[in-house]
């Protein structure tokens, strides 16, 4: 059997469940939500039709079923689709006061080779083809929800860690605080302030290093655990957690620098202090 296209009836469809027929009939796919929201099962015979009283509609025979393309953006919608070649639905879509319907097309997508400028290929058609206008899917502008998401994530990530760094040299100054004296101890016995100062950031950045990989460590034991909860109540195969090598790197590239700067913070004016003052003499 060929391959079916990738193709979504976006249509009301009218679905009833006929039986098993013996004549040769044209081929779907139907989803894995619509096959068990319905009770189908591959083979059944199936009616469709533009109309929900099911007027003017035409049986097809399931021959499989798949699971539809994650996409967020109709995370809480039910995925309640069909896939059929390309002729089947031109004529199960066309409109009987309109011959010329069943040629008609409102929208084709285009696939690039990697590499092209789509802006340079839209300019071409648009001269080329009176009356059709030309846009990449993947347009950076305020319409594309995918940017305005992305956008909004970032700004969650800055914050999140502005709010991480305040409280973190929060932390640093309280403990360097009650570290007075032994800073002091250290100045009496003959370590210089760059010495302190020094040992001062490998601490700091010791314990950022080591937060930064429980962190890391926490989220890839849990990301599992997400994906599988989320994906059960939405019913969808969309990946909700990825933790990749390059965001571990990441999490290590913020952390560290983070850790050294709030020591650094914490304790600069506690290492240029009189030695005396720091041991209450």
């Amino acid at each position: 059997m060929p391959a079916l296209p990738q193709m979504v009836l976006l249509v009301t469809l009218a679905i009833g469940v006929v039986g098993h027929a013996a004549e040769t009939l044209p081929d779907i796919l139907v989803s894995r939500q619509l096959l068990a929201a319905r009770g189908l099962t591959v083979g059944d015979v199936v009616t469709l039709a533009q109309d929900a009283a099911g007027a003017g509609g035409r049986r097809f025979r399931i021959a499989g079923t798949y699971e539809p393309l994650p996409d967020p953006i109709r995370l809480t919608s039910e995925r309640l689709e069909v896939r059929l070649h390309l002729p089947d639905l031109q004529q199960l879509t066309a409109d009987a006061a309109d011959p010329s319907s069943v040629e008609a097309l409102s929208s084709i997508n285009v696939a690039l080779t990697p590499g092209t400028d789509a802006a340079a290929f839209a300019d071409e058609l648009e001269a080329r083809v009176p009356l059709v206008s030309v846009r990449a899917s993947r347009d950076d502008d305020r319409r594309n929800p995918f940017v305005v998401l992305g956008r909004f994530h970032t700004a969650i990530a800055v914050l999140t860690v502005l709010t991480s760094a305040v409280f973190l040299l929060a932390l640093m100054v309280l403990t360097a605080d009650e570290r007075r004296e032994t800073v002091g101890a250290l100045r009496l016995i003959g370590l210089t302030r760059r010495r302190v100062l020094a040992q001062v950031l490998l601490e700091g950045a010791l314990i950022a290093l080591a937060g930064a990989i429980f962190g890391v460590g926490l989220a890839i034991a849990t990301e599992g655990l997400f994906n599988r909860v989320f994906q059960w109540r939405y019913d969808t195969s969309l990946v909700f957690v990825r933790i990749t090598p390059a965001i571990a790197w990441q999490a290590l590239g913020i952390a560290l620098p983070l850790g050294m700067a709030a020591s650094a913070l914490a304790s600069w004016a506690l290492v240029r202090s009189d030695t005396l003052k720091l041991v209450r003499r």
